[in-house]
């Protein structure tokens, strides 16, 4: 059983320039909790993730699963004030934090010096605001955007919006002031400042400097997988991630093997709400049609089943210990290869049949685990060339080395102009804002003025 740290994190508020806004400073963290998860071998688990305690917060919380990977929690870290030493020489030391971390650093002060500086005039809520409106509110969001306050909604007024609608993940950008865009600019600056603060102390949590040759981030906010050398990133694809309700958690891990033409175990909790369902429309010959298999039990050596044998009845309403497995092949779940990290919440990586979803813009939509664009690309950096495949089920492939795998989410993208913000999924900057910064701090500064109407 590998242990689970979970290394909890913190961050500082300073005042400055004598602006109403809180220019936020991260600071790092200053515990780590010991956690495990016992299992029995005999546990029913099936191919999907279990739930992550409620004792690890994942709004800020990282879990740590093998022992290995425990030199990036360290214990008793003392808070440091990082974006005063980013342009220092420890950047480019072998224990400095990781790159991704000093890119946001960046981010936040070019922010703070565009949209940070901006005068803080609150706008009162209405009708959506657009090119040829004028009034008192159109005069306040002039004068919020740091245009002159004189003049009607003109083209460099919708401009400005267009600008700060993109720059804050208001899709469309189409210039137009309406509730949600009013809404955001009221908020602040200092509720921006705290989600990039929020996004450098995940990136803090990734490798630092020097630690691995290669790794691999997987960012369930984007739904995107980057291949990284050296620290830098050489290579990168679209995932399919957990869903709102089936979150993928913020982990890290050894993967150490793969396995070719995998089974797909169904879980426990589907045995009962859909196998027993599907059963009773179609009959036994589900089985067949589908490709599935019904086994004695969970345990190491299960004995094949009749399906007829089954009261899928008495399954519908209390559950059972028999395993459900779909063989491999084109219409198997987990795909033609499966990318194996032994952990307690049952994560891994796996090919998909289904490769239209990977042209959707939201793929928050697996059970948890992290469906792969380009398995074969994939296999192929890991393992350093496309692996021999024998055709038989469950081939297992170990890797020449072990490849660490971190599983974050960033809601901020650094960009050259700043930051780019993109939607919060999980609720996790929502969770994180309270454990960094406290609801007081939170309550006094998130918005300017609320909205009316």
């Amino acid at each position: 059983m590998s242990a689970t740290i979970v290394h909890n994190g913190s961050a500082l508020r300073r005042q400055c320039d004598g602006c109403v806004q809180a220019r936020i400073i991260t600071a790092l963290g200053a515990t780590a909790l010991l956690f495990t998860t016992p299992l029995t071998a005999a546990e029913p688990r099936g191919d999907e993730p279990l739930a992550v305690p409620r004792a690890i917060k994942q709004g800020i919380d990282f879990v740590y699963v093998d022992p290995q990977m425990s030199t990036v929690a360290r214990r008793k870290q003392r808070p440091q004030n990082w974006l005063q030493r980013m342009f220092s020489p420890a950047r480019a030391s072998r224990n400095a934090p990781n790159p991704v971390f000093f890119d946001l650093a960046r981010g936040l002060q070019q922010y703070q010096a565009t949209w940070g500086r901006l005068p803080q005039a609150a706008i009162p809520g209405g009708a959506a605001l657009k090119p040829g409106t004028t009034g008192n509110r159109v005069r306040l969001l002039r004068t919020r955007l740091g245009l002159p306050a004189a003049g009607g909604y003109d083209a460099s007024v919708s401009q400005a919006v267009s600008t700060f609608q993109r720059v804050h993940g208001l899709g469309p950008a189409d210039g137009v002031a309406g509730k949600t865009t009013i809404a955001a600019l009221n908020r602040g600056p200092s509720y921006y400042a705290r989600r990039i603060a929020i996004n450098m102390e995940r990136a803090y949590r990734l490798p630092q400097t020097g630690t691995f040759n290669r790794y691999v981030v997987v960012d369930s906010g984007a739904a995107q997988l980057t291949l990284f050398d050296r620290d830098r990133a050489v290579d990168g694809m679209r995932a399919v991630v957990g869903s709102t309700k089936t979150k993928t958690p913020m982990m890290a891990v050894l993967m150490r093997n793969a396995k070719a033409n995998p089974y797909w175990h169904v879980p426990p909790e589907l045995i009962r709400s859909l196998t027993a369902k599907k059963v009773k429309e179609q009959g036994v010959s589900y089985f067949k049609n589908f490709h599935y298999e019904v086994l004695s039990d969970w345990g190491a050596n299960p004995q094949r089943v009749d399906p007829r044998t089954i009261n899928w009845r008495t399954v519908a309403a209390k559950g059972t210990n028999v395993m459900v497995r779909q063989q491999p092949g084109p219409w198997n779940s987990m795909g033609a290869m499966k990318f194996e990290m032994p952990n307690d919440f049952g994560i891994y990586l796996h090919d998909s049949p289904h490769k239209e979803l990977f042209a959707k813009d939201e793929r928050h939509l697996s059970n948890g685990c992290v469906r792969l664009e380009d398995y074969r690309r994939f296999a192929s950096w890991v393992f350093g060339a496309q692996p021999s495949l024998t055709g038989q089920p469950e081939q297992v492939l170990p890797l020449p080395r072990a490849v660490p795998i971190y599983m974050t989410y960033l809601t901020v993208q650094a960009d050259a102009n700043g930051v780019i913000f993109r939607p919060d999924p999980y609720g996790f900057d929502a969770l994180a804002m309270p454990q960094m910064f406290g609801p007081a701090n939170i309550a006094a500064n998130d918005q300017l003025v609320p909205p009316r109407g």
